[in-house]
């Protein structure tokens, strides 16, 4: 008897789980169905036309790299953390998030996308492009020495 009700509360359990994981799936498929391609991109040229003090910036990369070198004003959140942090990232405010090269700071904004943040965009390129694209006397600025 106690293996049946066993059974029974494991099978409902699954049952309740691929329910859950199938209407996240479908709510995920209905997001990328609905965003524009490069929509939650921003270039460093767009950024300097429209003046970096207007932005929240976020670096996505680990609590080493960003002090290595980051964006002025910088806020680190590893990728990891974005959803355990979320309440960190502005929603009143243009957030605009990068890494290295944006391709994990583009995974913390489709998870900030999926939760409701509709003010957030991945720099382009990620920290190399912007840093590369500032002079070397500007961008040596922005690094802290070893």
């Amino acid at each position: 008897m106690i293996r049946l009700i066993l059974l029974l509360i494991t099978l409902l359990a699954t049952a309740n789980l691929a329910a859950n994981e199938q209407n996240l799936f479908e709510f995920m498929q209905e997001y990328l169905d609905f965003a524009p391609y490069a929509d939650g991109t921003i270039s460093s040229e767009q950024l300097n036309s429209v003046g970096v003090e207007n932005f929240v910036f976020i670096d996505t990369r680990n609590a080493g790299q960003f002090a290595k070198g980051h964006i002025p004003g910088a806020m680190n959140i590893d990728w990891r953390e974005i959803l355990k942090r979320k309440n960190e990232v502005p929603k009143d405010k243009p957030v605009i998030m990068y890494c290295e090269t944006g391709l994990l700071s583009s995974k913390a904004h489709y998870m900030l996308q999926l939760a409701g943040y509709e003010n957030v965009k991945v720099l382009w390129g990620g920290y190399l492009v912007w840093s590369a694209r500032q002079s070397f006397d500007e961008a040596a600025k922005f690094s802290t020495p070893e």
